[in-house]
């Protein structure tokens, strides 16, 4: 007894002190903005490392070995954590509710601390983990040996088990996370309920992978009165209900492989349509070979390679000057965007467009490859684009009868094609003798000498593909000296947006300068980059000045390097496809120019008209209405970015249906990134959390998120 005694006596002091250490650290972990600073008690399974948290700590061992693996049970719990603010109700926000909507507002360094997903201020923006240690392991894998990156780093391995699998069967699905509980903070904020999210339900002959809701309405396509026009490929929207549903991944998708590899070879699982291979194969367009599709650099008209092709045009007109006079170029019946994709070599932006037919999938092989593309046809409706806005306009083999319907057609590309700028026409008609093809000749010179587009060039290649270049005038006196006013000179103004507009059956004048000439050139790429100017309207440009437009492009410089690119846990390295959904004056685009990467600038068709100041810059974008569905495929973006629009969106269609259409475009293991006011900024990450995003809200006006694998089964569970 006494032996006991003398050993419980001699354990009591370690039994207490055991207890007070687990005691304290317990209560420290509890009460500590970052729970990773305890990394003893920080665990895959700790609710502190859930879906809705980017806490450097969170990650789970990278797997041994760099095969596909499907999403298993042994994942952590990817159901979100009800996240608490302990910020109190009525904290002064740094957003200025009286801030122009538009204006993205500076973040100075003395911010606020970042504010997390797991409730209350976060962690420092040091203590966050930057870009080069968020790459993901299906970004390490084969595609980085394969890039000469060599052996993934142990940070590229830091990364949740929600996306750390390389190969997803169609169907897996988590826990539902609709439990994920309230934003906290912001009293009188309405919270948005979460919904219960299923699987899109489409159309016959629609594929579920491959929806598009405004291109794939069966209903509204059947009940057309008439397709000769081209109605059937232009857009119909679903009314009331909007689609507030998901699209399946395709069976055994993949990551893209990363730029520039992906413009030659793309995995066939993520774009599984073998039928232009069959369908062009004398054409060299695309090759089968295994798990990939190749893309040789063939066409229609290059049969010698696309490089040979731009090369031959530049031979017979050296004034085009590729990536220094000539940057903005619109591709028409693109293909698999070959000549746009092999024009960024020469710094030359191309928007390579073409409808949704029976050329199976070409636009989403193009954005798959990470060449920019966009779902559009010339039929009855103008093209989502401004007035006198591309440098050069390309079409070989389009099949675009540009001389139908009294030239409606071709008036359209003279309205987008920039003063002075060239149309180059390769096609049939241009080199064969057919009576077919001599008629159409025939039509198309009379149209062009209608509309004062002088030739400048008629040649054969090698191979005797025909290629003719046509030159749009710089001033109206041509107009004024025909014999015959057909087509008639359009009257009034035409500030007007193109969205949803009827297509022109009138002649766009230029508009002049005080030296009686159309809109000047602008200067030579890239100085253009920084210049505001605009091709309009006289007055166009007196709407934004030049110290409104300076401003913007200071913000975006620092935003961007002091923030996005040091700040957020975003691999950039991975991202090559960018969407800004409210664009402004482009300068979010500009900001990224020296960076393996391209950005579709979107201006919502009821926010100031800056598209024009856009394509003056040497970028790229379209008009859109985001209470809609976009024109492009789903799984098409690596990046898309919204700031300053959601509270609008809000006012005219549900924020639901918004997080639906970003689901949809938004690659999974990819990231959205949302500057808004704090109300908007909580709305957003509850929604996207309900889809098990991984979410932060950083300096209470930024939402980081990045979308995983996850979808509903048939049951919505």
């Amino acid at each position: 007894m006494a032996i006991s005694s003398a050993l419980s006596d001699r354990k009591r002091p370690i039994v207490i002190s055991v207890a007070l250490f687990i005691l304290l650290s317990s209560l420290f972990l509890l009460l500590s903005p970052a729970p990773s600073a305890l990394p003893f008690f920080f665990s895959p399974t700790s609710r502190f490392s859930s879906s809705s948290s980017f806490s450097p700590g969170a990650a789970s061992a990278p797997p041994q070995t760099p095969a596909p693996v499907p999403v298993s049970a042994s994942a952590p719990p990817r159901t979100p954590v009800p996240v608490t603010s302990s910020a109190p109700p009525g904290t002064p926000v740094p957003v200025s509710s009286s801030a122009p909507p538009r204006t993205p507002i500076p973040v100075s360094a003395d911010a606020s601390p970042h504010e997390t997903a797991s409730g209350g201020s976060g962690s420092s923006g040091a203590d966050l983990p930057r870009p080069e240690a968020d790459a993901t392991a299906d970004d390490a894998d084969t595609n980085a040996t394969q890039l000469g990156h060599g052996t993934p780093s142990a940070a590229a391995a830091q990364v949740s088990a929600s996306v750390d699998t390389k190969e997803i069967t169609t169907g897996v699905s988590g826990g539902r996370g609709a439990e994920g509980g309230g934003v906290g903070g912001g009293g009188e904020e309405k919270p948005v309920e979460a919904p219960m999210w299923e699987l899109c339900e489409v159309g016959k002959r629609v594929e579920p992978a491959d929806y598009i809701p405004c291109l794939d309405n069966v209903k509204a396509v059947k009940a057309l009165k008439s397709i000769r026009h081209m109605e059937h490929r232009e857009r119909h929207c679903p009314t009331e209900p909007r689609p507030r549903c998901l699209v399946p991944l395709p069976a055994g998708y993949r990551l893209p492989l990363p730029w520039p590899r992906s413009r030659d070879m793309i995995w066939y699982n993520n774009v599984p349509h073998p039928k232009l291979v069959e369908y062009k194969k004398d054409q060299n367009w695309v090759r089968k070979s295994g798990n990939y599709f190749l893309f040789p650099g063939g066409g229609t008209q290059f049969k010698a390679g696309v490089a040979r092709y731009i090369q031959f045009i530049e031979q017979i007109m050296p004034q085009i000057k590729w990536g220094t006079h000539t940057r903005t170029v619109l591709d028409v019946g693109c293909g698999v965007a070959s000549f746009g994709g092999h024009l960024l070599d020469r710094n030359v932006i191309t928007m390579s467009i073409a409808p949704k037919d029976e050329h199976e999938a070409q636009i989403q092989f193009a954005l798959e490859r990470g060449i920019p593309a966009l779902l559009a046809v010339i039929g009855t409706q103008k093209l989502p684009f401004p007035d006198n806005s591309f440098d050069v306009i390309h079409c070989a083999r389009c099949r675009v009868h540009w001389y139908a319907d009294g030239g409606k057609p071709l008036l359209e590309l003279n309205r987008v094609l920039r003063p002075g700028g060239y149309y180059i026409w390769s096609a049939t008609p241009v080199y064969r003798r057919g009576k077919r093809d001599e008629d159409d000749w025939n039509a198309m010179v009379t149209l062009t000498k209608s509309i004062c587009w002088r030739t400048v060039v008629k040649s054969k290649d090698v191979n005797r593909i025909g290629v003719v270049i046509y030159q749009k005038p710089t001033s109206n006196s041509c107009y004024a000296g025909r014999k015959n006013n057909e087509p008639p000179l359009c009257s009034g103004s035409n500030d007007h947006s193109p969205w949803y507009t009827p297509l022109d059956s009138c002649l766009l004048l230029a508009v002049l300068s005080k030296s009686g000439e159309g809109n000047s050139w602008p200067i030579s790429w890239p100085e253009r980059l920084n210049i505001r100017s605009s091709t309009t309207s006289e007055n166009s440009s007196t709407w934004f000045s030049q110290e409104k437009f300076d401003s913007d492009t200071k913000n975006w410089n620092g935003l961007i390097s002091e923030v996005y690119s040091s700040e957020f846990a975003v691999n950039w390295s991975s991202i090559r496809n960018v969407m800004d959904m409210n664009a402004g004056f482009g300068g979010f685009a500009a900001s990224l120019i020296d960076r393996p990467l391209w950005v579709m600038n979107v201006v919502p068709f009821d926010q100031p008209d800056t598209l024009p100041i856009i394509f003056n810059r040497g970028l790229i974008g379209v008009y859109h209405d985001w209470c809609e569905s976009f024109n492009t495929y789903p799984r098409t973006y690596d990046l898309l970015h919204m700031s300053y629009l959601l509270q609008s969106l809000a006012n005219r269609c549900d924020i639901i249906e918004i997080a639906a259409e970003i689901d949809r475009i938004l690659r999974p293991g990819r990231w959205f990134v949302l500057q808004d006011n704090i109300g908007m900024v909580r709305k957003m990450d509850r929604v996207l959390r309900s889809l098990h995003y991984k979410t932060a809200i950083m300096k209470r006006q930024f939402l980081v998120a990045r979308k995983g694998f996850w979808r509903p089964d048939s049951t919505g569970s």
